[in-house]
């Protein structure tokens, strides 16, 4: 893990300083997974962790959530040679019309894929159309979860979030590996502490 912990680090994918949020929210941390796609050594890496997460879970097939866990769902697959399918985030009004791209049929058993979890508001939002096609989720898999709450509200909805590392082991492993200072983790702990979302 120490390996995956410098190298998510050096690409930039965990980043502290000050960075405003969606909400508006400045926070001392940001997490953006979507730099691997110019890092397909660190993408594959990350592939084969995700892959071994799914190892044990009774599923046909990833759904990749677009669009950061788009590259991650396919490094996943490749790993695992596991078949993949995707719900867009629009319909396409043309060809096919699609809202789900890939193959698959009724009643299967879906993995979902994606980056990292904050509310887990877009995870259940993009479960949905899933769900209306027949397809049966139970569980959600991501690299990260930041720890303000998203592991709750998708168990409420019920769903089982497998997250490869949270915030706090990542912090905790780049204190010892000297990447950021004691300070850097404590500040970074008590906002996430101050920032819990609920269902």
């Amino acid at each position: 893990m120490d390996q995956l912990y410098t190298q998510l680090y050096h690409a930039g994918c965990i980043k502290f300083g000050e960075f405003k949020l969606k909400s508006g929210i400045i926070s001392p941390v940001y997490v953006d997974f979507r730099v691997l796609v110019s890092n397909p050594k660190l993408l594959a890496l990350v592939g084969e962790h995700i892959a071994r997460k799914l190892d044990g879970l009774k599923f046909d097939r990833i759904a990749a959530l677009p669009y950061a866990g788009l590259p991650i769902g396919i490094a996943a697959s490749l790993a695992a040679n596991i078949p993949m399918i995707y719900p867009r985030k629009e319909a396409k009004d043309y060809g096919t019309a699609r809202l789900i791209e890939g193959e698959f049929k009724k009643g299967e058993r879906i993995v979902v894929v994606d980056d990292v979890i904050t509310d887990g508001a877009t995870k259940i939002e993009s479960i949905k159309p899933l769900e209306e096609a027949g397809l049966k989720v139970e569980d959600v898999v991501i690299i990260l979860d930041r720890e303000q709450g998203g592991r709750k509200i998708l168990a409420d909805a019920g769903y089982t979030l497998h997250s490869v590392t949270t915030l706090s082991e990542a912090m905790d492993a780049l204190v010892r590996l000297g990447k950021i200072s004691e300070d850097v983790r404590r500040e970074t702990l008590a906002f996430i502490a101050n920032h819990q979302f609920s269902s």
